[in-house]
């Protein structure tokens, strides 16, 4: 199986929307399926930004904002609020993939996989 960053690394972007590394060391990668658009989402963001905030290095692990937003102006003014890493925005197909790999029907949802080989923990 592949991990993580074989599979998806070169769709993954930081705030500059330049192409983001996941740490070698990085043992789980959180996608976090929201869009600014949603109240539940908006409510969820900054709990799980203090807890990323708190945990992400000792635990090992990395986030990665799955965007349901409608545009990509939108995506961009929602990620800033965000302190970890995103699927680029323009990869829309890997959006759709992602989501039906995991049965996503509704947001916000947030699914942890392994990074070595991307099973569902």
């Amino acid at each position: 199986m592949s991990s993580f960053t074989e599979k998806y690394g070169k769709s993954v972007v930081d705030k500059e929307g330049k192409p983001a590394t996941i740490s070698a060391d990085c043992e789980y990668v959180g996608l976090y399926f929201s869009a600014h658009w949603c109240p539940p989402c908006r409510g969820f963001t900054p709990v799980l930004g203090k807890f990323y905030d708190s945990h992400h290095e000792a635990k090992k692990f990395e986030i990665v904002f799955v965007s349901s937003d409608r545009t990509p102006d939108a995506f961009a003014e929602y990620f800033k609020e965000m302190p970890w890493l995103a699927l680029d925005y323009s990869n829309r197909d890997l959006k759709t993939e992602l989501g039906d790999l995991h049965g996503v029907s509704g947001i916000p949802t947030f699914i942890i996989l392994n990074a070595k080989d991307c099973s569902v923990v």
